[in-house]
């Protein structure tokens, strides 16, 4: 039998119900932080921009894909269900929101750095390819 998830004894239907007020008790300390700041320097205009367009996108009103450069955002509730693209620096990362992502940021779905494949050493890359040929 699979197990049901649960966000601190709530369920994803009834923390959907829940406001932002009754939701910072339940979130860990830095996020609290965060959020009861959000009057003031939190919410910037992006981050408005990306709750207006959640809030569209959720009743279906939204014309293509939601994208964003908003890292920092705490994933709230209303999210869950959601396809975002997060930018990573390059390109934008596919982020599907799913009810255990409550809580986190966006940006630790998007991952920034890449393994890095080192090809062959060019020309001048030590002093002893200064005599190798060059074809």
């Amino acid at each position: 039998m699979v197990r049901e998830f649960k966000f601190k004894g709530y369920s994803p239907e009834q923390l959907q119900t829940l406001s932002i007020e009754a939701l910072i008790p339940l979130l860990n300390a830095r996020q609290r932080r965060s959020l009861d700041k959000r009057v003031g320097t939190y919410m910037s205009d992006a981050k408005r921009k990306l709750r207006e367009d959640i809030k569209m996108a959720r009743e279906k009103k939204l014309k293509g894909e939601l994208k964003t450069h908003v890292r920092d955002m705490i994933i709230l509730p209303d999210m869950i269900g959601l396809n975002i693209k997060v930018h990573n620096g390059k390109e934008f990362a596919l982020v599907n929101v799913r009810p255990e992502m409550t809580g986190h940021y966006l940006g630790e779905y998007a991952i920034t750095n890449r393994r890095v494949q080192h090809g062959a050493p060019g020309v001048g890359a030590s002093r002893s390819s200064l005599y190798v040929p060059l074809k």
